[in-house]
Parts: structure tokens; C-alpha cells; sequence
């Protein structure tokens, strides 16, 4: 397998420790870490994985159109909130390995294009970030 330098597609969620993959390498640049793909095939599918969840999801998560960025708080939204929806659909209680999540989904629905895209919105939607201590909650 080639490596590459290639920053992973899934990388905010891997860091935040809500989600992991066997190709995942941490790198370090400068003061920042960052996580790189070991693969060009695996990063390739989960870049469609997460264009695919961002165009399907831009309505009910709010977001900006493809050519702009996206916040911090959307981007976590949508990587986070994607894997565990993957990974729920495909009947996992967590996304531990996003590259054996897409062989496995593969697998089931044929081609990503074909997810089932209808039930991972709304659980992405649902995804909520950890508080920081001594936020309160909202009120009802």
C-alpha cells in the first residue's frame, strides 16, 4: 500500500477521538496535528462519502453552498454526526474503523451513491458535540 500525504476526509472526527481508522496516521506540523490517509483509494472514497453526506445534508444541517467552508462547529457536524450515522445504519453502536465502514457499506448498498441517505441525515441532524464544562444547558 502507498502512502500518502493526503489529509484524511473523516480527520476533525478522528482527533476528536468520535471516530477511528486503521489507515488513520497522526502527523504532527509544527504545533498542529493533523491526520493523514495511508491510502489514495480509501481517501478518495471517504472524500465521496463526505461530499455525498454534505450535499444531501446541506437543507437540514444548514449549510453553506460547496464553494464556500464551513465552520468548525458544521464541519464537526458533519463528519462526526456522519460516521456514527453510518455506522448506526450499518447496525455498529460506533464508527471505529471508517475504511471497514465503507467496505462494509459497499458491500451492502453497492456504491455510495446508493446509501440510504434518507435515515443518515436525521441522524446527523441529531449529532450533538461534547459541552464544556460548566456550560449550562439550554432551556426548554
Amino acid at each position: 500500500m502507498t502512502e500518502t500525504h493526503e489529509p484524511c476526509a473523516f480527520g476533525r472526527a478522528v482527533l476528536a477521538g468520535e471516530a477511528g481508522c486503521a489507515l488513520a496516521r497522526r502527523r504532527s506540523r509544527g504545533e498542529f496535528e493533523e491526520i493523514a490517509c495511508a491510502s489514495p483509494v480509501a481517501h478518495r472514497n471517504c472524500a465521496l462519502l463526505l461530499a455525498l453526506l454534505r450535499e444531501r445534508g446541506a437543507f437540514a444541517l444548514r449549510l453553506p453552498p460547496p464553494s464556500r467552508a464551513l465552520a468548525h462547529a458544521q464541519a464537526m457536524r458533519l463528519q462526526c454526526g456522519g460516521a456514527l450515522a453510518l455506522a448506526q445504519a450499518l447496525g455498529r453502536p460506533r464508527p471505529d474503523d471508517l475504511h471497514e465502514l465503507l467496505a462494509q457499506a459497499r458491500e451492502r448498498w453497492e456504491t455510495l451513491v446508493d446509501l440510504p441517505f434518507a435515515a443518515l441525515v436525521p441522524a446527523m441532524a441529531a449529532w450533538q458535540g461534547r459541552r464544556r464544562s460548566g456550560e449550562r444547558p439550554e432551556r426548554p
